[in-house]
This record gives C-alpha cells, sequence and structure tokens, in this order.
C-alpha cells in the first residue's frame, strides 16, 4: 500500500512575463507520455503515466490523466516481519478548468486502486488576479476517502477520510522577480496507519530478545504548512529560485524543508535545471524503535517515516524542444529526462536485520535513485 504523486519539471523563467500580460490563463493543450523509476531502500517502483489536455472553445480545458506504480520489494520495516512482495497500484484522474475574465476555475477527480486499497478524491480551485495581474490569490479545496484492506485477511477493511484547504498568493515584484506564500490545513480521520507495518518490544524470552506487535495509531490528525518561494529572471537567459516550508501536526512531528535550484536554456532548444533539497523532522510523540513491553502505550508506532531523519537530495533535469511550423497541428514537442539521488539518514530507527545486542543495532541509512523520462506533444 503506498502514496505517490507525479512530479514535473517546472520551467519557471519562462512563464514570468506571461504572468505580467495575464496570469489567468488556460493551460495549454498538450500530451504527455511518462516513465517513472525510484530505486532504493529494498524498493523498486516504476510504471508508466499518460496525460491528455485539451481546451474547448477559449474558456474551458478538459484533462485525463492515467498513471502505474509497480512495486516490488519491501522498505525494511516491512522485511522485519514479512517477506518482499510485488504489487500494482492504478491511478486515474479527470480535471476541468473553466477560465472566465481573470478568474480561473478547476475541478478534478481522482481514484487510486491497488489490491488492498482503494481511495478517490475531489479537488477544487479558484484563482483571482488583483492589481493589474501583478498579485494572484489562490484558493483550494479536497476531499477524500480511502479503503483500507489485508492482503490474506478478507474481513480485515477500514475508512479514512481526508480534508485539505489551501491558501496561496504570488506577487510579482519586479520585472525579474516573483514570490509566493502558500498555507496548507489537512484533516485526517479514521484508519490512518499501515496494517502491515509493526511495532517490536522487548521479551527476553524471545530468541531475538524482542517480538512484534501490529502498530495503533489515533484516528484523527491535524497538519498544517506554510511555504515561501521566490523566483529571480537572470539576465543571461537564466533563472534560480528557492523555496522554505515548514510543517507541524498534532502527532508532535515538526519539519522543515529548503530547495535551491537554477535553471539555464541553452540555444533555442535545451534548458538544463540543477537542485539541491534537504528535509530534516522530528519524530511522532508516540514512535519508539523499541518499547519496553507488549501494549506499553495506546498509540504505538515504528514506522520509519514517524522516526526522527533527514534526507538530502541533488537532481538534474534536462529538456530538449523541438519547434514546428506554425501551420503544424503539433506546435512544439519536448523530451525531458529528470534525475534526482536522495541520502536518507534516521536518528532513532535501527536496522534490525543486522545482528547486534538488543536496542544496538546500527542506524538505519539508504539511498535511492528517481528517474522520470517523459515526451510531451503540445498542440
Amino acid at each position: 500500500m503506498k502514496a505517490t504523486a507525479c512530479l514535473c519539471l517546472s520551467v519557471v523563467f519562462l512563464v514570468l512575463g506571461s504572468l505580467q500580460a495575464k496570469a489567468a490563463v488556460l493551460p495549454q493543450d498538450r500530451s504527455d507520455a511518462m516513465y517513472h523509476s525510484y530505486k532504493g531502500g529494498g524498493m523498486s517502483i516504476d510504471g508508466p503515466s499518460i496525460l491528455l489536455r485539451k481546451k474547448i472553445g477559449n474558456s474551458v480545458s478538459v484533462s485525463a490523466n492515467y498513471y502505474v506504480d509497480t512495486i516490488s520489494g519491501a522498505s525494511i520495516d516491512v522485511l522485519a516481519t514479512a517477506s518482499p512482495y510485488e504489487e500494482e497500484r492504478t491511478e486515474n484522474s479527470l480535471g476541468v478548468d473553466f477560465l472566465n475574465d481573470k478568474t480561473l476555475m478547476s475541478v478534478n477527480y481522482t481514484t487510486s486502486s491497488e489490491n488492498d486499497f482503494e481511495a478517490e478524491s475531489i479537488h477544487f480551485g479558484i484563482s483571482q488576479d488583483f492589481f493589474g495581474d501583478l498579485t494572484t490569490l489562490t484558493l483550494g479545496f479536497s476531499k477524500g476517502k480511502d479503503e483500507v484492506g489485508k492482503t490474506g485477511d478478507e474481513t480485515f477493511l477500514e475508512e479514512a477520510e481526508r480534508q485539505n484547504y489551501r491558501l496561496g498568493l504570488t506577487q510579482i515584484i519586479t520585472k525579474n522577480m516573483i514570490v509566493g506564500l502558500s498555507f496548507e490545513n489537512i484533516a485526517d480521520q479514521g484508519y490512518l496507519n499501515n496494517p502491515y507495518r509493526s511495532v517490536r518490544y522487548i521479551d527476553p524470552t524471545a530468541a531475538k530478545g524482542y517480538q512484534f506487535e501490529t502498530e495503533v495509531y489515533p484516528n484523527t490528525r491535524r497538519s498544517n504548512a506554510a511555504a515561501v518561494t521566490a523566483n529571480y529572471y537572470l539576465p543571461y537567459r537564466a533563472s534560480v529560485y528557492a523555496e522554505a516550508k515548514l510543517f507541524s501536526d498534532s502527532w508532535g512531528i515538526d519539519a522543515n524543508t529548503y530547495k535551491l535550484g537554477y535553471i539555464h536554456t541553452f540555444g533555442d532548444d535545451w534548458i538544463v535545471e540543477l537542485r539541491a533539497r534537504h528535509y530534516a523532522q522530528e519524530k511522532a510523540d508516540f514512535y519508539q524503535d523499541l518499547f519496553s513491553r507488549s501494549a506499553e502505550f495506546n498509540v504505538r508506532a515504528r514506522d520509519k517515516e514517524m522516526s526522527t531523519f533527514n534526507n538530502l537530495s541533488f537532481g538534474a533535469s534536462v529538456t530538449y524542444e523541438f519547434q514546428f511550423s506554425a501551420a503544424n497541428f503539433f506546435k512544439k514537442s519536448t523530451i525531458n529526462l529528470d534525475i534526482d539521488h536522495v541520502n536518507y539518514d534516521y536518528d532513532n530507527f535501527r536496522n534490525v536485520l543486522l545482528d547486534a545486542p538488543v536496542g544496538e543495532e546500527p542506524l538505519y541509512q539508504y539511498s535511492a535513485n528517481i528517474t522520470r523520462l517523459y515526451v510531451s506533444i503540445f498542440y
């Protein structure tokens, strides 16, 4: 059971000029075909994605997306109690954008399906330009529902509901600089943990000195996030961008993310992006790597994503653009390659797959490679 998000290349400086003239515009007509791959931490995830987007007149744009994850292997906290596995997740989404003068409204419906997990969500958004199109205000709301099953146990069925509220403000400061502020509030309720994950507790009678039992999470969670972004266009057809984001939730997790990037064009056809990102978080209040006894607390977790950890990633993107004749139905096409390398370091999650005294196992760390190769056609 897994949730993923498709990350696409953002060429910031190419939109600065259009933002000044008319920020509220419909998305371009385009078709994308992508292959994505993630390898690291005992997991291999890959699959295709297809996106189609088309305007209807001057006020409406419709889109459809098909996305597949083929998952094999298992992360370390699953391998401690189970065998590697294979499964496939399929995601489908339909969207509509409606433009009225300086107001852009959108609605999107998404479904996701696995052998043990079903999810559906609906997203609403609206953006409005002010002050000569120099300021854009965006509002968003999402509501989703999950149905969680468990392979091998047909009687296991749990549900969760999720709500998300978003507020954003984008401001053009100068002809070369744009900044943005965003705020997000998320409310989750229901079954919020993974039925395959377990906590471990000390048991002197066990062969390894400890045993496992199922995690127990709270059935509610409130999360808040705030971010500030800045993009600056350089005079030699390049741009730099930066982002800082803070996150906190009712489970005691506090996190921050910092990102820095540089984009440069070469000739009329090539775009290169270099980026670095650092993420760090503090553990959930109910997380422990090792509990002193069975059912020590009413809520308890050992999922490594609930622990104290940080990751540092470095990435690069290369885009090559083909320009077609103005009389051609297809206006242009791009080939895009994104590669990211991520290093994860955990401060209080131990590698129990290695032999060591209980509670003294080496702290876990691993690296992952993320690749996205896609072709876009604009028409």
